[in-house]
């Protein structure tokens, strides 16, 4: 218990003295998940809603596809990734392995399953004359459905929060796209578990608190919307 004390004063130290280290792998956190979860919800909410409101052939087995994309193991994501980032991949020549872009690129990967899904439940749990009254009253289908997004923008922003949780807590992608680089590509994902292998448990947990502080405030600031 002493060990454990001490060294959760000693996180709590280094997070409110703003360490250098702490300070950039939370910057570092926040700008990649941020930039990733904003472009899954660019590609996700619209295909959650078309999803949602077509109907044709295969349709069924394009939403059993994207259940399975929602557990989707993130060291496959890192491993085909880095195949195509990699010096003899495709997209080699653009230098983009170990930088933040690829990182965000793995995590809009992994974050756009998840954002159409739960985007594709709210439209199902929506009311169906929605859409029909819209229209009925000279509304086109897309003013119609961005009327339908509005009326389900709670689902919508629970969609945003749950791919945000999934990419700010990631580990394998992060570590096989970013190469954990100080200053650069080290996120407080891969610094717990690069400070904790090295033995300083301290600053691992610190990072750690920092990481369920984010969590709860995104959560908050949801709660907050939602009261509104």
């Amino acid at each position: 218990m002493g060990y454990l004390s001490e060294s959760f004063l000693h996180a709590l130290e280094l997070v409110f003295a703003f360490d250098r280290e702490v300070q950039s792998a939370v910057w570092t956190s926040l700008y990649t998940s941020s930039g990733a979860i904003i472009l899954s919800a660019v590609i996700g909410i619209p295909a959650g809603v078309l999803l949602g409101l077509s109907r044709f052939r295969g349709r069924r087995l394009l939403v059993t596809l994207l259940n399975t994309l929602m557990a989707l193991p993130t060291v496959v994501v890192g491993l085909v990734l880095f195949g195509i980032f990699s010096r003899q991949g495709p997209l080699g020549s653009l230098g983009l392995l170990f930088t933040p872009l690829a990182m965000v690129a793995g995590q809009m990967v992994l974050a756009t399953p998840i954002v159409a899904n739960y985007v594709l439940a709210a439209v199902k749990g929506a009311d169906e004359r929605i859409i029909d009254t819209a229209m009925t009253l000279g509304a086109t289908r897309f003013q119609a459905g961005v009327q339908l997004v509005k009326e389900i923008r709670f689902g919508v922003m629970a969609a945003v929060i749950a791919g945000f949780g999934r990419v700010i807590g990631e580990v394998g992608v992060a570590m096989m796209l970013g190469g954990n680089i100080r200053g650069s590509t080290r996120t407080m994902t891969t610094a717990i578990a690069l400070e904790t292998s090295k033995g300083e448990f301290a600053f691992g947990l610190a990072l750690g608190i920092v990481l369920l502080s984010v969590a709860l405030f995104v959560n908050l600031f949801l709660n907050l919307l939602q009261q509104r």
